[in-house]
């Protein structure tokens, strides 16, 4: 996982273009709504609308559209019904592909998700084909600069942590779902995470050459890319060589 969020973070750091920044706020809308209706309009109540307003947040992305989106999600607005849908498949090189989407119209979303695999080498499965390889958990990543990485990782432990790894500038923490805000909450009182999310984490990857790997990178950002695609998680190893090519390309 730890080359996953670096690259991540080089990503972030390199900034989103205008032409991607409405396609990312449309997604973080769509998740603010669905969100709500789940669980209702107050975040202090609502773990997951907590975190998808903080995403908003940190994504810049104007009060006004947040406060938009949590309308519609209680029904104080009109907006579309959205469906979740949990979609798998296969990278070029038989990587594991997982995929959070929020639809209003499911057939029009699988036939464009089969698309992007079909057009970059992959193959779209059945449910259940490689979900198996995945599990929920939270992830917590704080750059370790200015701070005692040793330290932090027996607080957070203590804090309620699961495991950490330490690599090249980033301590990333995991916790068990129900203990992601405790241990989010006691490590944002030593510094202040790069990111904080639960998200699927594969219980092993798999690495790749060069060539199959960067193949496989091209069809996780087409995928991510689709307006109703909200995640996407695989078991590639984003190994330091691969990140360094990646780095080069972007």
């Amino acid at each position: 996982m730890s080359g996953h969020s670096k690259w991540a973070q080089i990503k972030r750091q390199k900034g989103v273009a205008d032409s991607r920044r409405g396609a990312m706020f449309t997604k973080l809308t769509r998740e603010i709504i669905v969100a709500t209706r789940q669980g209702g309009p107050n975040p202090e109540g609502n773990f997951r609308l907590r975190l998808a307003i903080q995403k908003a947040r940190e994504s810049n992305m104007p009060k006004d559209n947040i406060e938009s989106a949590v309308k519609k999600g209680s029904g104080a607005a009109e907006g579309a019904a959205l469906q979740e849908m949990m979609l798998e498949g296969y990278g070029p090189a038989g990587v594991a592909v997982m995929l959070e989407a929020l639809s209003d119209n499911r057939n029009r979303t699988v036939q464009e998700v089969r698309s992007t695999f079909t057009r970059y080498n992959g193959s779209m499965g059945e449910s259940g084909c490689v979900s198996w390889i995945f599990e929920n958990q939270g992830v917590i990543t704080v750059e370790t600069s200015g701070i005692d990485p040793d330290e932090l990782s027996l607080y957070a432990i203590d804090a309620g942590a699961t495991d950490v790894k330490v690599e090249k500038g980033l301590l990333e923490i995991y916790t068990d779902t129900h203990d992601f805000e405790i241990v989010k909450q006691a490590i944002e009182k030593r510094k202040k995470p790069v990111s904080a999310e639960v998200t699927m984490i594969p219980k092993n990857t798999v690495t790749l050459a060069e060539k199959e790997a960067l193949s496989t990178v091209k069809l996780l950002e087409k995928l991510e890319e689709l307006d109703d695609v909200q995640r996407v998680f695989s078991n590639l190893d984003y190994n330091d060589a691969l990140i360094e090519k990646l780095k080069a390309e972007a």
